[in-house]
């Protein structure tokens, strides 16, 4: 029997349960890049990133059975599976990013501490741009991080994301438009938000 040119996850993941590697390998090429990005965006470190990036396709082969397509895509299922080894590793390694005060005014005072130690250069080049992105959502409390990088950056729906979470699909609206405003504000007072990028969906290219 001809396998389809191009098969869905479900195919993909029946295979690999087979025993068919090259379906494996399919699934890793397709969804290995969101992984990686996804821990990098949350702990700040690459190595860190590879370590999840590795522990999250394992626990895929050793526990396929445990995905259910009827809660959500594969790829919210893996972003799950991400989100609770950053969790672990950070714990782990007491490495943890830090947060913003919960306060209005201890976020305002830790933005203007975080821009304190920023270049003043006016001339941003695209890897500087994709930088300050990174260290702008990694100032995020927690809370709002996930959330931003899920559907922002991750392209997950509102409802995948309250998936992975476990939470209201309003919870996540709440804390996304909570991390916008944080995000978007901090830019701005670094002065490197520009006409082409003036709100989530312009950063998205830089992630």
């Amino acid at each position: 029997m001809t396998k389809p040119m191009n098969p869905s996850d479900a195919e993909l993941l029946r295979l690999m349960v087979a025993g068919d590697e090259p379906a494996f390998m399919a699934l890793y090429q397709r969804h290995q890049g969101s992984v990686y990005r996804f821990a990098l965006m949350m702990s700040g470190t690459t190595h860190l990133a590879e370590e999840v990036t590795q522990e999250v396709f394992l626990a895929l082969i050793r526990e396929a059975h445990r995905y259910d397509p009827a809660r959500g895509t594969l790829a919210a299922y893996l972003s799950g599976m991400a989100r609770n080894q950053v969790l672990r590793l950070l714990a782990h390694e007491r490495a943890y990013v830090p947060l913003l005060e919960e306060t209005e005014e201890g976020e305002a005072a830790s933005v203007t501490r975080l821009i304190a130690r920023e270049d003043q250069f006016k001339d941003c080049t695209r890897n500087e741009m994709s930088r300050l992105v990174r260290q702008a959502v990694l100032a995020l409390p927690a809370h709002y991080r996930e959330v931003v990088v899920l559907c922002d950056f991750q392209e997950l729906s509102h409802a995948e994301a309250a998936m992975v979470l476990d939470c209201p699909v309003s919870t996540v609206n709440t804390r996304l438009r909570r991390g916008h405003a944080l995000l978007l504000k901090r830019l701005r007072v670094a002065g490197r938000l520009d006409s082409a990028a003036q709100n989530t969906q312009g950063l998205r290219c830089f992630a």
